[in-house]
């Protein structure tokens, strides 16, 4: 009975550190809760020296919408910069962010200070 237990509890144990793994993966969410529409996107490596391509395309994440943002499997990086623009072409940048620990960014404006947080969990 012992050894079953044992059995069982080591299982257990490696099939969360697999499902932790999965969750490493530096796929994440951008919420939107800023008021405000934005047009582009914009997820680098830290390590980058452009933006590259535009995430949001001809589209816009309107205030309340949340936009999924996926790597390849294979992606090794972790820590990425995210820049926003808003429709007024006002853009906002998070340097640094580790994607590997987050599983989304909801930004937030405050409007008496003028500035754009990020709130990552």
């Amino acid at each position: 009975m012992r050894a079953l237990l044992l059995a069982a509890f080591a299982a257990l144990f490696l099939s969360v550190a697999g499902e932790a793994n999965a969750q490493a993966r530096q796929d994440f969410a951008i919420v939107n809760q800023t008021g405000y529409t934005i047009d582009e996107v914009y997820v680098s490596p830290t390590s980058a020296n452009n933006w590259g391509d535009d995430l949001m395309g001809d589209e816009s994440l309107e205030n309340g919408m949340t936009l999924n943002v996926s790597f390849p499997v294979d992606t090794t990086a972790c820590r990425y910069d995210i820049k926003v623009v808003y429709d007024d072409e006002t853009p906002v940048e998070f340097r640094n962010v580790n994607l590997c620990r987050i599983a989304r960014v909801t930004l937030f404006y405050n409007r008496g200070s003028g500035e754009t947080r990020a709130v990552a969990e």
